[in-house]
């Protein structure tokens, strides 16, 4: 790995529970620290901070913020940190509340300006507010401005949605897409949605008791049969797709992923475009021979990876699409019936009919 990003491991005891955790984020993008209520993962966000300090090291872009023999204090790590609730300063309005702990001379290089971050968070027509005329996720936007105007080389975003309802965070995702598109620096941000991650995240950091289960490519652990998520009854892969063109006759964008091509509904969608991808396990059923007709619009050949039981009567199976090597790879959820009825075994190839396909960006 080279300097770039971030390189940290912990470990020590917090009273009852102990953490040993070790993982590299890259240098930009959304590294999403995932796993249930008690595994560690605000620890972990603490512990970049230097709010909490246990042994271990922490490296971010080269420099040693942590190691055997140096500890550099919180005032002095320029990170930005997003809370669950956005502690705003009552007294203040939306544009001070904003240039609170903002340095004093203007952005340079890759750091966001006043006016740029306002615009990016939809928060120019707010600026003269008091925060008690905001609502819960106008309220959250200044936060996460407020710490982007710190001009940090980190940002902390400790479950930033989780106070807000279904409705609000849906307002607030897309703001938090634009940024991580625009920002060049490392996120690093904890959930124990799904949702969130899929919506957000490139690189997952899995977690379970104060330890690291794996780390990686969202995709990849996705589909990993090894590891909980593809357990899940939720379980399903997110992947990138590149719009190639747009049927306004039937409403479908025809998304071209690595091993085939997917046929999606959405209103209109420049070609070229990028778009998140999210197709769920239980979406994904099998065939050996094309099916001449059908509703379903999506059935791509695909080739048997891997397979895991689930109980006595059901397996997910790994799949990658297209006959080369370098297609995205799906689960589909069957079962153990189908399996053997259908004489399927690693390696064979079938083809993948995909029932559902969604856009978990939008």
């Amino acid at each position: 790995m080279t300097d770039r990003g971030i390189d940290a491991r912990f470990n020590g005891q917090l009273g009852a529970f102990a953490l040993d955790a070790a993982f590299r984020a890259p240098a930009s993008g959304v590294t999403a620290l995932f796993g249930p209520s008690g595994c560690g993962k605000t620890t972990i966000l603490r512990c970049l901070a230097g709010l909490t300090r246990l042994s271990g090291r922490c490296l971010v872009d080269g420099e040693v913020w942590q190691d055997d023999t140096a500890f550099l204090p919180p005032f002095r790590r320029p990170i930005g940190y997003v809370f669950q609730e956005a502690s705003l300063f009552q007294h203040l309005s939306v544009r001070r509340n904003l240039l609170y702990g903002a340095p004093r001379t203007p952005a340079s290089g890759d750091g966001l300006g006043f006016d740029e971050v306002v615009d990016l968070l939809g928060l120019t027509k707010l600026a003269d507010r008091s925060p008690g005329n905001l609502s819960g996720g106008e309220r959250q936007r200044v936060a996460i401005g407020r710490a982007l105007l710190s001009q940090p080389k980190v940002l902390l975003m400790d479950e930033p949605l989780s106070a807000l309802d279904r409705a609000t965070k849906d307002e607030i995702l897309p703001f938090l897409e634009r940024l991580r598109d625009r920002l060049f620096l490392p996120i690093v941000y904890v959930s124990h949605d799904m949702a969130e991650v899929e919506r957000l995240a490139k690189h997952l950091v899995l977690m379970e008791n104060g330890r690291v289960v794996a780390a990686g490519d969202l995709a990849t652990l996705q589909s990993d049969p090894g590891l909980p998520l593809a357990a899940s009854r939720e379980a399903a892969v997110v992947f990138d797709a590149v719009v190639e063109r747009y049927d306004a006759a039937w409403g479908l964008l025809a998304l071209r992923v690595p091993g085939g091509e997917l046929l999606v509904p959405s209103t209109p969608v420049a070609p070229a475009t990028r778009r998140r991808v999210r197709i769920a396990a239980a979406d994904v059923s099998l065939l050996t021979e094309p099916q001449q007709t059908s509703s379903i619009l999506n059935a791509l050949p695909a080739r048997v990876l891997a397979r895991r039981p689930l109980g006595e009567n059901e397996m997910v199976v790994t799949l990658r699409l297209g006959a080369g090597e370098d297609g995205v790879r799906i689960l589909a959820r069957i079962t153990r019936k189908s399996w053997e009825k259908l004489g399927i075994v690693e390696g064979k190839m079938v083809w993948a009919q995909v029932k559902g396909v969604s856009l978990a960006q939008a």
